[in-house]
Parts: C-alpha cells; structure tokens; sequence
C-alpha cells in the first residue's frame, strides 16, 4: 500500500480524474455516439486499473467494465468502480451521467467518490452532508423505464417523480435537496450503488433496499434488484408504501437504472 496517498485521498482523486479523462475524449469532438460511449468506458476502465494496481496492489477489483475475479471475496477489501455510469447520457451530450469510485471494507463503503464530472464537482463521502430544509416534492426514477413502485410512493406521500440519468445523479440530486428521494426498482449491480450508497450515507441520508434491509457488497452475486435512497425523515412513509406495493403486486415492477 503506497503511503503517499490515504484511502480516502486515492478514492477522490480517482473520481476526479476519471471524470477529467472523459470529458477531454468528449470535448474534442472526434467520436459520437456508440462509438464515444465505448471509449469513454474502456480508457476510463484502463486508467482506474492502473492506479489501483500501482497504489493498492493488494485490494481487489470489482468493475462493471473487467471481468470478475472470484478471488475478490476472499479480500476485505475491494474497489468497486462503474467508470462511467450512464453510458448513454454521456455519450448524447447530457449532464446527468457520473463516475462511481468506493472502497468497501467487509461488506460496508468506507470510502467513496461520486463525480459529477460536467457540473464540475465530486462528491466525498470524507466531506458531504445533505441538503436539509423543506422538501422539494420529487422522487428521481429512471429516465427511460420508471419503476411502478417508485410511481406509487410518490402519489402515496403527495410527491411528484422526476426522471433523471445515472444511479448516481439520482443519488447526488438528492444529497442536494434538488429530490428528496430516489426509487429504484428492477435490478442493478454492485457497481452502480456502492459509491452512490458511501457517499449518500457519509451525508446522513437513508440507504436500504426497498424492504429495509442493509445494503453489503462484495457478494459472489452481484445483482441487486432495488434501492432507496431519501431524507431520513421519510423513510418510514416511503418504507410502508414499498411494503404496501409489493403486498398488492406481488413483486416490484418496472425495470431502472
């Protein structure tokens, strides 16, 4: 383990620079579409591994970009890193794409990064608290395919939903008090929640699946199928109308980011 930079040091500026390695690729304008996503993912997995390799050679790796090595869980500690996540928002010019960095630490994110790399900030679950104050009204769903459950909680606690990007835009918002909730339901990975859920929960949020059990990481199974990230004060209201939901549907349906 390098000494030079601390475990929450290297989490953060992995973040940063990921996020700075895919907008100059985006910035200059040579690739589009398709072709600018799959870039953007490889240089961005390529980079990540690098660095872990130079300044944790003895953790292991979890990534939606590499291939799994099993080995990983029989490490206390393993980064779990979606180099870019919304793939697709990033690659049309939107803003509501992001990069995932955590450290977890037997089964728990002790540290985490999310970058928001077009708003020009990174989130640090070593500095981060949420955005408190009066609610904004807002549950963040998928902007392609919103989850029932998540409609249905919203007209439960008199809220409207808001369709955003990546799992960690969503998460992000919230911190910022811009939603006050974030619903998902229909599967993700590890990936896709570890550095959202550090970040969120460093700032005092909620984090729980959608029946309010604990969030780990590191399992030989990866597949998560649900998320709730909000305000503390409204989890026990948004807990009973998931219960309620899943009661009358026998399952939570829709599928999101």
């Amino acid at each position: 383990m390098s000494a030079q930079y601390s475990d929450s040091r290297l989490t953060n500026l992995i973040a940063q620079g990921t996020g700075e390695i895919l907008k100059g690729i985006r910035g200059v304008g040579l690739l589009r579409g398709r072709e600018l996503g799959e870039a953007g993912d490889d240089l961005a997995q390529n980079w990540i591994a690098r660095v872990l390799e130079q300044h944790r050679p003895g953790d292991a790796f979890l990534s939606e970009e590499a291939a799994d090595d099993p080995s990983r869980l029989n490490n206390n500690r393993v980064w779990i890193v979606d180099p870019l996540d919304g793939t697709k928002e990033f690659a049309t010019g939107r803003q509501d794409w992001a990069v995932h960095v955590a450290l977890v630490e037997d089964g728990v994110p002790t540290h985490a990064a999310v970058g928001l790399p077009d708003l020009g900030v990174v989130f640090k679950s070593s500095d981060v608290r949420h955005v408190s104050g009066p609610f904004a009204g807002k549950v963040a769903v998928s902007r392609n395919r919103p989850p029932a459950v998540a409609e249905y909680v919203a007209q439960q606690i008199g809220f409207e939903t808001a369709h955003v990007g990546s799992a960690g835009a969503k998460a992000m918002h919230v911190l910022l008090g811009d939603y006050d909730a974030y619903v998902h339901a229909g599967g993700q990975y590890e990936w896709d929640q570890a550095a959202p859920v550090g970040v969120s929960l460093a700032a005092g949020l909620h984090c729980s699946r959608l029946d309010g059990s604990e969030l780990r990481y590191n399992n030989a199974d990866t597949y998560i199928p649900d998320l709730l990230i909000c305000r503390p004060e409204l989890a026990d209201d948004i807990l009973a109308a998931c219960a309620t939901f899943f009661d009358q549907h026998g399952s939570y349906e829709g599928v999101s980011n």
